[in-house]
């Protein structure tokens, strides 16, 4: 029998009013295109709240804390690997409000969208079953 790995992804719901923080995946890189919170893998041993502060101030410049667990979601791996991948969605509150700045190795694009807007964007289907929920 294969034993399954598991991946853990954390993201952040970063809101200033009804509009929340999108970033656009790169050309050559894995969904390119697509839009996404930001946020990323966890590393080996790394709590999800960290991940999800730590992955937002690599890939927008900005420092937040987290407030709370939004949401949860697993799916089997998309290349059909004997993997697991696990993501939680984070909100947080922003220190203080400052600008974004892309990792453009990762990202070409942001957008403040409201979940309404951001349903009509090319989204992973894990954060467009988030925006349905």
């Amino acid at each position: 029998m294969t034993e399954i790995a598991h991946k853990h992804l954390a993201y952040c719901w970063i809101a200033r009013g009804d509009r929340v923080l999108f970033l656009r995946r790169s050309p050559g890189v894995f969904l390119a295109g697509r839009w996404e919170l930001p946020g990323g893998t966890a590393e080996p041993g790394e709590p999800g709240e960290a991940t999800a502060v730590r992955e937002a101030a690599e890939e927008t410049g900005l420092a937040v804390r987290v407030t709370g667990e939004l949401a949860r979601d697993a799916w089997p791996d998309v290349a059909g690997r004997a993997l697991r991948i696990h993501a939680f969605v984070y909100t947080v509150e922003e220190d203080g409000t400052g600008d974004v700045v892309l990792s453009p190795e990762e990202h070409d694009d942001f957008a403040w969208l409201t979940p309404a807007e951001a349903r009509e964007r090319p989204l992973p289907d894990h954060f467009r079953r988030l925006l349905d929920r």
